[in-house]
């Protein structure tokens, strides 16, 4: 069997194909761009080219959760299923990620951090009026489900938010579009997960941010076209928002002269929530291509219609 192995941004090819090979040692694998004409190709943001040079391909697989970006291109052949990775170890550092904001805002980081450059010595109570902020998630997938559920075992109140319903244990859920400004009502702190879909395409905006309780703290680690950033500004000025810890941006890597870099209430990371871990990641990528071999159905693959 012959595997194509491809990544845009990061060079992580030669560690797949070492990792892939101490899994599956019977098994070939091929760096893109590679003449030999391959059954399976592992991707990362691929070029369209690599679907013309492959037409024999029996599946993608997609090395991460996030399918957008290959979505967007629209070139690969509608036979071809499209294999996106399960949590894969990613879920528990975004759960990690995300209790790191919450915990920021609540007890105040942002204050000391910048009495420490003053060498000013001054404790403030956690914010008084909500010692225990309530925490709303959207998006109930394998990675907001699992953040949700962690969050609420540290004791915060947390309520879900999500397309279509999804009921689950130690928080109450809402969905659609008409719940979702009561969701938003009860949230101090808000931590976006969902997929990017054209209907999630623009969702963090003036209208769903004026919902949010006052001085409330925003987590955006899904996908960064989520965020008009105008509005997500404009509420940080205004106060709405008393921050944001900002890890997924419309451009990526975030272009200098963007005014997130040095708005005092923001916190930049460069997507580095949740990084797919190669040993859990390869793992799962062999146990896929082996049943797909057999021809058993695979959980995981997308649906071209939910962009998920």
């Amino acid at each position: 069997m012959n595997l194509l192995i491809q990544s845009t941004g990061l060079d992580i090819v030669p560690a797949i194909i070492a990792k892939m090979q101490s899994l599956k040692p019977d098994w070939h694998y091929h760096a893109h761009p590679s003449t030999t004409q391959c059954d399976y190709a592992i991707v990362w943001k691929p070029p369209a080219d690599l679907f013309v040079q492959q037409p024999k391909l029996k599946a993608v697989v997609n090395y991460g959760a996030g399918v957008d970006a290959i979505l967007a291109m629209d070139v690969v052949p509608a036979h071809i299923p499209i294999v996106r990775l399960e949590d894969a170890g990613m879920a528990q550092q975004m759960a990690q990620y995300a209790l790191y904001g919450v915990i920021h805002h609540q007890r105040r980081m942002q204050i000391y951090r910048e009495q420490q450059a003053n060498a000013r010595w001054q404790q403030h109570e956690d914010r008084g009026h909500i010692p225990n902020p309530t925490v709303g998630v959207m998006g109930l997938g394998e990675m907001g489900g699992h953040v949700a559920t962690k969050i609420a075992e540290f004791g915060y109140t947390v309520v879900g938010w999500s397309r279509s319903p999804k009921p689950m244990e130690r928080l109450e859920t809402y969905a659609g579009d008409a719940e979702l400004p009561t969701f938003l009502q009860r949230c101090d702190v808000l931590i976006c997960l969902l997929p990017l879909t054209p209907a999630t395409r623009g969702i963090l905006n003036k209208t769903t941010l004026s919902y949010l309780r006052r001085n409330a703290f925003l987590i955006s680690a899904g996908r960064g076209a989520h965020l008009v950033d105008a509005d997500v500004l404009a509420a940080l000025d205004s106060g709405q928002l008393t921050g944001a810890l900002l890890d997924v941006f419309h451009e990526e890597p975030l272009a200098k002269e963007s005014p997130f870099w040095s708005h005092p209430n923001v916190i930049v990371t460069p997507h580095v929530s949740a990084t797919t871990p190669l040993q859990n990641a390869c793992e799962q990528i062999v146990v896929k291509i082996e049943a797909m071999e057999r021809g058993e159905a695979i959980s995981g693959v997308v649906d071209p219609g939910k962009a998920y």
